[in-house]
């Protein structure tokens, strides 16, 4: 690997977000109170990516008499804010960089108008000579849950716009697929007149659909345009908790080059006893990774999906007959042994609980075996949890865009909920340690968007905000969105950075913060630029 740096670099002229002098600016910053500037040294070795990190910040120019500031290469950020690199701590990055090349149906308001965008699509690949009956054709991200019941998916309806071409489509939520009677076969998988698949029986199958003629050179050309895409945004780092051998696709990723991101890979409990045996444990190196790779949690899902109305609840769904309170994935016990073995073996535990009794469920399991990391979503919590997380030393792994898909599923489906869902500021005044993600594909792999939602509790300024109560203030989402858990660098850090055409802290509607991405002037991993435009 190529760093493509120096040995030493001074970015000059930073400004902080947030931050005011006491002088009035000139008169292109239209009177505003215009923030010092700050030089930033980088200490690195050109052998090992690891050793790149923050050696000073002071103001502009009080570096220059530092004997380590000799030699170094000079970057002028021309007044551009910095932030720490930004983390996205809930992906399943293969499947998202799968939204790159795949069937969109996000979109779709009905299972009529999914089909129809289905039909348009093999018109298209059939066109184009690029669909073979041999290969399955993918689509991602329909949502089921926000169509009438007159127009939910049936086994018929992607019969009849598909016939013999094998066809899976993931909801939004990844916990059900909707597959033709073709696809069905192949995955060996039953479906009844809905043509879903739901939970674990979806999970195995669609780990299959990576294993496809043909899927492998896509998934890599695939990959790669996702770490462009995410490094435009100024993403550093990911955790990766797609369902398959995560320690061995990315030790291989990274050998293929791979490695604009950091990559915390994520362990399954049924790959849990083999990583033990393999000498794996949270924190450790990936080989050939230089550092950039690490064997992350193990990441456990308790239970199911709000839109599939699996989340494990300790009332009754409304609206749904015969009355349903969701499934658990695993029994308590089942729960608390995989927690066991973790936290004995020296593995973080990341477990997904949506429904309130599955968060229960869930914390008492660490409580009982003194796990530690992070529950993944924490989607509703009965009032009485939320100091557990801080008690326990637990991670609030939250996915702020998420609320703004469910606020109307919630108002349907939760209409009477036992918990508080989504309960962002509770849980921060609480204490709980928060770290913001996507879960993408769920939601599109772009911290702005959750950085977005979670302050400003909508999408549009047009709408009101989805429980303002619960909405955070900027600097918290923003520290929650990287991995030092600050809105600031300091000395020590690794040289993992963004600069930005904007102060975050001045955006002051919903549009204007999802639109950040547009400001992302440049980004640094381990002191390698990922990504530049100036």
């Amino acid at each position: 690997m190529e760093l493509h740096m120096a040995e030493r670099m001074m970015i000059r002229n930073v400004r902080f977000p947030g931050e005011k002098a006491d002088k009035k600016a000139d008169e292109k910053t239209s009177g505003e109170y215009e923030a010092p500037l700050h030089d930033v040294l980088i200490a690195g070795a050109t052998s090992a990516v690891e050793d790149a990190a923050i050696a000073a910040i002071g103001p502009a120019g009080s570096l220059d008499d530092r004997p380590d500031a000799a030699k170094a290469e000079t970057v002028d950020a021309d007044g551009r804010w910095l932030i720490p690199g930004l983390w996205d701590c809930h992906t399943h990055f293969t499947q998202w960089s799968a939204t790159f090349g795949r069937l969109d149906l996000l979109a779709a308001r009905s299972a009529s108008e999914a089909m129809a965008m289905l039909r348009a699509y093999l018109d298209e690949r059939r066109k184009a000579g690029t669909l073979s009956p041999d290969v399955f054709v993918v689509g991602m991200r329909f949502r089921h849950s926000l169509w009438s019941d007159a127009e939910q998916p049936t086994l018929a309806a992607i019969d009849e716009a598909s016939g013999e071409q094998p066809v899976a489509l993931s909801s939004a939520d990844m916990h059900c697929g909707w597959v033709n009677s073709a696809a069905a076969r192949r995955l060996g998988v039953h479906v009844d007149a809905s043509g879903l698949v739901s939970e674990l029986e979806w999970f195995d199958a669609y780990c299959k659909l990576d294993n496809a003629p043909g899927a492998a050179e896509e998934s890599l050309r695939l990959l790669r345009r996702a770490e462009e895409d995410a490094a435009s945004k100024g993403v550093v780092g990911i955790r990766d908790y797609e369902m398959a051998e995560n320690i061995d696709s990315w030790t291989r990723r990274f050998a293929l080059g791979i490695d604009r991101l950091r990559v915390d890979a994520g362990v399954y409990p049924e790959r849990l006893q083999a990583a033990i045996d393999a000498g794996w444990r949270t924190g450790c190196e990936l080989p050939g990774s230089h550092g950039l790779g690490r064997v992350g949690a193990m990441k456990l899902i308790s239970d199911g999906s709000l839109n599939t109305r699996s989340a494990y609840c300790s009332t009754p769904y409304s609206g749904i007959e015969p009355p349903t309170r969701g499934v658990l994935s695993y029994a308590p016990a089942q729960i608390e042994d995989y927690m066991r073995l973790a936290t004995e073996h020296g593995f973080d535990i990341a477990c997904h609980a949506i429904g309130d009794e599955a968060n229960t469920v869930v914390l008492n399991a660490a409580a009982a075996t003194g796990a530690h990391g992070s529950i993944e979503h924490a989607q509703m919590l009965k009032p009485v949890d939320i100091p557990r997380f801080a008690e326990l030393g637990l991670t609030a792994s939250i996915q702020p865009q998420h609320a703004m898909d469910d606020r109307d599923v919630i108002a349907r489906f939760w209409a009477h909920p036992a918990g508080i869902p989504y309960p962002f500021r509770a849980l921060h005044d609480a204490g709980a340690r928060l770290r913001m993600g996507s879960d993408a594909p769920v939601a599109p792999l772009d911290p702005w968007l959750a950085i977005s939602a979670a302050v400003f509790g909508t999408e549009s300024s047009d709408r009101e905000p989805f429980q303002p109560e619960q909405c955070l203030d900027v600097r918290t989402a923003l520290a929650a969105s990287t991995a030092v858990g600050r809105d600031r660098l300091a000395p020590g850090d690794s040289a993992d950075l963004v600069l930005l055409d904007r102060d975050p802290y001045a955006v002051r509607t919903p549009e204007e913060m999802r639109a950040m991405p547009r400001s992302v002037a440049a980004t640094m991993v381990a002191g390698r630029w990922t990504h530049r435009t100036f």
